[in-house]
């Protein structure tokens, strides 16, 4: 395990809030190590296109209470196609992977991972598609 401050392929600052307002970043680190282990066994580079979001965030305002992304637990990589079904073999193999959201139509295809344990507005484990 890492020791919470160095990984091998992330930084802490690929998961900063990208609202433009703020330059807040509250991702966990434990969910930086799932993220490590889950892209070391994929063996490729993993872009991080959304990690945490302020409350302040366009996505996180419009919601009812805060999401994964604002808990500091979730983060959504671009992956396509045969990549992204790979992607996603891995994920759901991973112990601690509780949502997956899957977009892949269109442009801007990515995955989103989080490791939010089932509670009363988050049913885990759970997988979706945008």
């Amino acid at each position: 395990m890492n020791n919470h401050q160095v990984w091998d392929n992330f930084n802490r600052e690929e998961f900063a809030c990208q609202c433009g307002d703020c330059d807040e970043n509250g991702i966990q680190d434990r969910f930086i190590d799932v993220l490590q282990e889950i892209r070391t066994a994929y063996g490729k580079p993993l872009v991080v296109t959304s990690g945490y979001r302020c409350a302040n965030h366009p996505v996180e305002r419009v919601k009812i209470r805060p999401g994964t992304h604002n808990l500091g637990l979730a983060a959504d990589v671009a992956v396509s196609r045969g990549d992204a079904f790979r992607l996603v073999q891995i994920a759901m193999g991973h112990p601690d992977i509780a949502g997956l959201g899957v977009k892949q139509n269109g442009t801007g295809r990515f995955i989103h991972l989080d490791i939010v344990e089932d509670q009363e507005h988050f049913a885990r484990p759970n997988l979706w598609s945008y």
